[in-house]
């Protein structure tokens, strides 16, 4: 998903192996991912994508954090994105979550930071849903539904 903030910007959608670069984009209040060599395009990532970033992350600090420093390094390189503060409309949405269960929005990142997708959320297969069962399959089935009524009987 891309962030409310980001409509205005062109899109794609992640692919796994995309190289990505966290960029601040022109006109908006929101930073997020852009391909490597395409700073005007936003890659748009699904709940559950994984990423990995090639350095320590750095994070921009927000609100009275301010007062000591500007940046802070988050321990973790690999995160999951996800969606938060979805009842807000008028807030960013997107976030990476960490091993450690530390969430930060996207827009709170420092821009130019290198990242690879890992992998993308598990998508249900329409295909495989409508498939026949297999000679083995039946069988099993039938074996399972035997043992039931013989369970029952007894």
């Amino acid at each position: 998903m891309c962030d409310y903030s980001l409509h205005g910007v062109a899109t794609r959608p992640a692919k796994v192996g995309d190289k990505l670069i966290t960029r601040q984009f022109y006109n908006t209040s929101s930073r997020g991912f852009a391909p490597a060599g395409e700073p005007n395009v936003a890659v748009c990532l699904l709940p559950g994508t994984e990423v990995v970033f090639e350095r320590k992350i750095e994070r921009e600090l927000t609100g009275f954090q301010l007062f000591f420093r500007r940046t802070a390094s988050l321990l973790h390189k690999v995160a999951r994105f996800r969606q938060v503060n979805i009842d807000n409309p008028c807030t960013h949405h997107d976030a990476l979550e960490f091993p450690d269960g530390q969430i930060v929005l996207l827009t709170h990142l420092r821009a130019g930071q290198p990242a690879t997708v890992l992998q993308l959320p598990a998508q249900p297969k329409a295909a495989d849903a409508a498939q026949p069962q297999t000679q083995a399959e039946k069988q099993s089935s039938a074996a399972l539904r035997q043992h039931d009524r013989q369970g029952t009987q007894g």
